[in-house]
């Protein structure tokens, strides 16, 4: 004859699931009722803003050297998904700067572009290469575009 049935998974009460998830995520669940698990997942949203940036006075943006550089040679940096080396004029001796936008360039297509460049930036060895400086961008995590001058401008004019 058989036995009585047993359950292959057993339930678990709210009280002891809401326990073992703060046990197990560090994390205090509010005292709701249990959430509905046949809800579907909301989507994740977009990086949440950050907080607001630490306000600074007009003199230290003067400290900023910003100056217009035509991209003159660019190429990927090798065993580097994201770096790209790219070679400025900045209207006297050519620079080298390192920049983390490979996802959303291709070293042809920036080739001739002016962009804009933080030209007192202390050098700094990436890779056993010395960027001495950086390109400025739009996004945080993921490149979504390369700040951009509207007009002609000769490299090294300065930004203000």
């Amino acid at each position: 004859m058989i036995g009585t049935p047993k359950p292959v998974f057993p339930r678990v009460e709210p009280d002891r699931q809401k326990a073992l998830i703060d046990q197990w995520s560090g994390a205090a669940m509010p005292a709701t009722a249990p959430a509905d698990t046949t809800a579907p997942l909301a989507p994740k949203p977009a990086s949440a803003p950050a907080a607001a940036p630490t306000e600074i006075t007009i003199d230290d943006f003067a400290k900023i050297d910003l100056r217009a550089a035509k991209v003159l040679a660019c190429e990927r940096v090798p065993k580097a998904d994201k770096l790209l080396k790219l070679t400025l004029d900045i209207g006297g001796a050519p620079r080298t700067v390192l920049s983390g936008i490979a996802p959303a360039y291709t070293p042809e297509t920036i080739v001739g572009k002016t962009v804009i460049y933080l030209s007192n930036l202390a050098p700094k060895k990436i890779r056993g290469i010395e960027s001495q400086g950086m390109i400025l961008a739009a996004g945080d995590d993921d490149v979504l575009g390369l700040s951009a001058i509207d007009r002609d401008v000769p490299p090294g004019t300065k930004i203000r």
